[in-house]
């Protein structure tokens, strides 16, 4: 048996499973359309940047950025590790995804390279947070898809006023 060496890790992004609503919660997304791409939906984030002192602090920028919108409770919920190839044949990203609540939102409030400069469209989208919502759109990473497909009651359990 082989052990396994533990690859350097030479990316950290922070990414929100955003959710609006108590009784018939929706998730928010962003819709990318890239020329001559079919489109696919992505959680709001982005990597840390050198001026983020945390992963959550990278969470709170991004959105701020992509949705201008403030987010609370803020849960770990599940971890994508993935090769990262540029940066060292073995290096990895790691995508951390947080569960939390949307507070406010003014999209007027937009700003960074993904609104200054966008490579094709971004559109703020809101789905069912239900199995047949997720299932609707194209969310990507798979990995998050078959993750939310099997626990969306856990993650609702995340944001539970007896989790602690």
């Amino acid at each position: 048996m082989s052990c396994m060496t533990e690859r350097p890790v030479v990316k950290r992004t922070a990414r929100a499973i955003l959710l609006e609503g108590d009784t018939a919660p929706r998730m928010i997304l962003i819709k990318r359309t890239k020329p001559g791409q079919p489109p696919y939906w992505i959680t709001p984030g982005g990597g840390m940047e050198p001026e983020d002192s945390s992963v959550v602090e990278a969470l709170h920028r991004e959105v701020d950025e992509e949705l201008g919108a403030k987010v609370t409770d803020v849960v770990p919920a599940f971890v994508d590790t993935v090769p990262h190839p540029g940066e060292g044949a073995d290096g990895v990203k790691v995508q951390h995804f947080f569960v939390c609540r949307l507070a406010s939102m003014d999209l007027t409030r937009r700003h960074g390279p993904e609104v200054d400069e966008p490579c094709g469209e971004y559109e703020v989208v809101s789905v069912p947070f239900t199995r047949e919502g997720i299932a609707s759109v194209g969310v990507v990473p798979p990995s998050l898809r078959a993750y939310l497909d099997t626990n969306i009651e856990g993650v609702l359990a995340l944001l539970a006023d007896d989790l602690g």
